[in-house]
């Protein structure tokens, strides 16, 4: 049965973030507001769950899901190792709107989807969102929407579009007004690269890597 939270009550806030780790260690999926727009979250090392992730949002397995982490220790973890742009990259910007994409520790039993030994994370900048991924480690997450619609800036939005494929909502409130997807920067190769523009403008990441690329 899918259960709603208001998150912006104290009491329900507290209550929902229980309930949705224990829907994430149950393999189910979870919609968590973050500071960009409303996330849909799988349990990270879970490939079942990762699968109903991609099924609910009509997203094929070429697309990897990226991972949300709580802290530079959980960044750590999963990280084969990480290059000295990747470090100035998230002090500088972390937690907020930046993704990296590195190489993952190649012992990890997780399957993101076709992703070639990378993968992509971020800190988000939502207390919210925090203090679940602080309950169940890192999460597969993707936009709250199926492929191809808008963007969830609302849990409404979101289950109006998802249903009863999530488990959990988590209602934080309107995302932030004009809130724009996070930058993407691939940082496994000899010199960083941006991916896709976004919340982060160009100018402000290469104050913090120089050698930036931006194709």
């Amino acid at each position: 049965m899918t259960r709603v939270f208001d998150c912006t009550v104290d009491a329900e806030r507290a209550d929902g973030i229980v309930q949705a780790a224990s829907a994430v260690r149950r393999g189910e999926l979870v919609v968590l507001p973050t500071d960009t727009v409303y996330g849909d979250g799988a349990d990270a090392f879970n490939a079942t769950a990762v699968n109903l992730l991609l099924a609910a949002k009509g997203r094929v397995r070429d697309m990897p899901v990226p991972v949300l982490v709580a802290s530079q220790a959980m960044l750590d973890a999963v990280v084969d190792q990480l290059p000295e742009s990747g470090r100035r990259l998230t002090e500088a910007f972390w937690p907020g709107a930046l993704t990296i994409v590195v190489r993952h520790t190649v012992h990890l039993a997780w399957d993101l989807g076709q992703s070639r030994g990378t993968v992509a994370v971020r800190m988000p900048d939502h207390p919210l969102a925090l203090s679940l991924i602080e309950q169940t480690g890192p999460l597969a997450v993707s936009s709250a929407n199926r492929s191809g619609h808008p963007a969830a800036t609302t849990a409404m939005d979101a289950r109006l579009q998802l249903g009863a494929s999530v488990g959990v909502y988590l209602d934080g409130g309107p995302a932030p007004e004009a809130a724009l997807a996070s930058s993407i920067v691939d940082v496994t190769g000899d010199e960083p690269r941006l991916l896709r523009a976004g919340a982060v403008d160009i100018d402000r990441l290469k104050s913090v890597v120089p050698d930036l690329i931006a194709d």
